[in-house]
């Protein structure tokens, strides 16, 4: 079996695709995000799945989508906001070299916006996000080996704390 050399997860804006991004890039291996994963086997946009199928449909996706991943992949690998939720996820995750990205709600906002296309933020975005972090951070910790704070790093300074966090050497 092979399996990811990083798996990021965290909330909406926390950077995890931009972080996979560069620790991809340094490690030398790929990167990939479950949410375009989800993209290509729906054949839509997220939004669109939760418009035409509703968010039941779209978790089923997601969970697939996970565990190909999980069993595939052998590089980076980013998870949506909310693939904590399921049991199946958090099972395929448990073997794996799991980072928690943990943001504040302000440098969310900041780098997502009120306006973003995020179904489950499109009403009252702050509270919501708020709700949706309460329900997830225990789940993020639980999956989580390691957890790097984002606050006040750049995307760079935070690739190098998910490096370091994993004791992982650059290519």
């Amino acid at each position: 079996m092979t399996a990811p050399v990083v798996v990021l997860v965290g909330p909406p804006g926390s950077g995890k695709s931009t972080v996979g991004r560069l620790v991809a890039e340094r490690l030398g291996v790929a990167f990939r995000d479950t949410d375009a994963d989800i993209e290509e086997l729906a054949g839509k946009p997220i939004p669109e799945i939760f418009i035409d199928e509703g968010e039941p449909h779209f978790r089923d996706l997601e969970v697939r989508a996970v565990r190909a991943a999980a069993e595939e992949h052998t590089g980076v690998l980013a998870l949506g906001g909310g693939a904590v939720m399921a049991g199946a996820t958090r099972e395929a995750l448990a073997p794996l070299p799991v980072v928690f990205l943990e943001v504040p709600l302000a440098d969310a906002v900041k780098r997502v916006g009120l306006d973003a296309p995020r179904p489950l933020l499109a009403v009252n975005p702050r509270a919501r996000w708020r709700e949706l972090m309460d329900a997830r951070r225990p789940l993020y910790l639980e999956v989580a080996n390691a957890v790097v704070d984002t606050q006040g790093r750049t995307p760079e300074q935070v690739a190098d704390a998910v490096l370091e966090a994993l004791e992982l050497k650059q290519a």
